[in-house]
């Protein structure tokens, strides 16, 4: 059958043409959690992969974040664990950088041909479909905020940045925008830069952010939403594999210590109509745009709900606190970083919408299906963002439509909303909620080294 993910034996052919050293590639698919599930295959089985596909086990996409079956997800015994098939996403075939293997993203598809519709890749292809019914044609890039770490860290459960690759310096200072830090760490970028270019991917700026140890990579704007998401996929696995090399950890998860800020992945998005004008740009004498503004509107109502795909993890709502550079509720504003949609400074041209709630540690693929059902939300019922936040938004009076106070109330909200469960699919809304469940559960269980410090003498 030919691939129902519109991948060519052809591209195959070009790319061991092009490689005679590659001698076996990563077949890679992204699972709920955003993490990277498959099998390494030999140089002699990428051809028939892109041929006739490649079996996985539908299992694959009932795994917590241990990698775990969840059985109440529906997709292991209930299905007999029976094998779909794995096509390869086009355009994601490329090499690893310092090693003699490729790369290759797969989406998971029936064997007769039909999307899976708990793949995250397929949610996100849905809400594009949407779209583009309606002649809108979303642009988007991601930023990628991350640690890096003393990779003793993993052994003793402390948090230590990593000391400079060129002169072993520590700091334990937030050298935010220093240039001069950036150089100690110089072998390191120089590798993620050169694997960016290898694989396709779009890396542009690095900076020193706002915590020690901590870096952000932003991505070139993309006219297709879904490739943009491949790029914040691609990118964190090559900064993870080249951190590796040089003896680092690189540390996604959304808050590792309690003393800095935590990880953002913000998500910058606009729309073209059938001619490619940005639909977003406001009009002479306009100061922001109907379309802009229902967007807006549409992002901030749909939030509450969407938090769980936003904050996917225990972790993930300790990132949440004020001064912080961390959204604590839905507002929006221009020119503005204590907000949680940003409309950033430029021409109208480049209009945007900076979405700034999703921690590093949630799922691209996930994230731009949420934002982008919520902005179809906003056009199609013109909703109202409110008013503007202007100045400090953590000082400021609150949207009347509140976050979610912790995970708990996150996934309660998520379960309970017919938001969520259209803009994910229902099929992808359930397994998330089962997943998320029984995550929950494991934490709420777990006692932990803080219990002892509490309770161990004083109860």
């Amino acid at each position: 059958m030919s691939s129902p993910s519109g991948s060519s034996p052809d591209e195959a052919q070009a790319f061991l043409a092009r490689h005679p050293e590659i001698e076996a590639v990563d077949v890679v698919l992204t699972d709920l959690n955003g993490v990277g599930r498959g099998k390494i295959i030999r140089r002699h089985e990428l051809l028939p992969l892109y041929e006739i596909g490649r079996h996985f086990p539908i299992s694959v996409l009932a795994l917590d974040i241990t990698g775990e079956d969840v059985h109440e997800t529906g997709l292991t015994w209930a299905e007999g664990d029976r094998d779909l098939r794995a096509w390869p996403v086009p355009g994601t075939l490329v090499p690893i950088h310092g090693t003699r293997r490729g790369q290759v993203l797969v989406t998971l598809h029936d064997l007769d041909g039909s999307p899976i519709r708990p793949d995250p890749r397929q949610a996100l292809k849905c809400q594009v479909e949407w779209s583009a019914a309606k002649d809108l044609h979303p642009a988007a890039a991601f930023e990628l905020e991350f640690f890096l770490l003393d990779p003793s860290v993993s052994m003793r459960h402390a948090f230590e940045p990593a000391p400079a690759l060129t002169d072993g310096r520590k700091s334990n200072k937030t050298e935010v925008y220093s240039v001069d830090h950036l150089h100690g760490m110089e072998p390191l970028f120089t590798d993620i830069y050169a694997a960016s270019e290898a694989q396709g991917v779009p890396v542009e700026t690095i900076i020193s952010e706002f915590a020690p140890g901590q870096f952000e990579l932003t991505l070139h704007y993309r006219r297709d939403v879904l490739r943009a998401a491949d790029d914040l996929v691609m990118l964190k696995r090559l900064v993870r594999a080249q951190a590796r090399r040089h003896g680092l950890v690189a540390c996604f998860m959304a808050k590792p210590t309690e003393s800095h800020a935590g990880s953002g992945m913000h998500f910058h998005v606009s729309l073209a109509d059938g001619e490619g004008r940005n639909v977003f740009s406001e009009r002479d004498g306009e100061r922001f745009s109907p379309a802009l503004l229902h967007a807006l509107g549409g992002c901030a109502a749909s939030m509450p709900d969407s938090m769980l795909v936003f904050a996917p993890n225990a972790n993930s709502w300790r990132r949440f606190v004020s001064n912080a550079y961390a959204p604590t509720a839905p507002s929006w504003g221009a020119n503005n970083r204590s907000v949680a949609l940003r409309v950033p400074a430029g021409p109208a041209a480049s209009r945007r919408i900076e979405h700034r709630p999703a921690g590093v540690d949630a799922n691209p693929y996930l994230v731009a299906a949420a934002v982008l059902a919520g902005i179809g939300k906003g056009l199609e019922e013109k909703l109202n963002p409110g008013p503007e936040t202007v100045g400090d938004g953590y000082a400021g009076a609150q949207p009347a439509a509140a976050l979610p106070g912790d995970w708990r109330e996150a996934i309660s909200q998520a379960e309970a909303s017919s938001f969520l469960k259209e803009a994910l699919t229902p099929e992808l809304h359930k397994v998330l909620l089962a997943i998320k469940r029984s995550e929950h559960a494991m934490v709420s269980r777990t006692v932990t080294e803080l219990d002892y410090r509490l309770y161990l003498h004083e109860v």
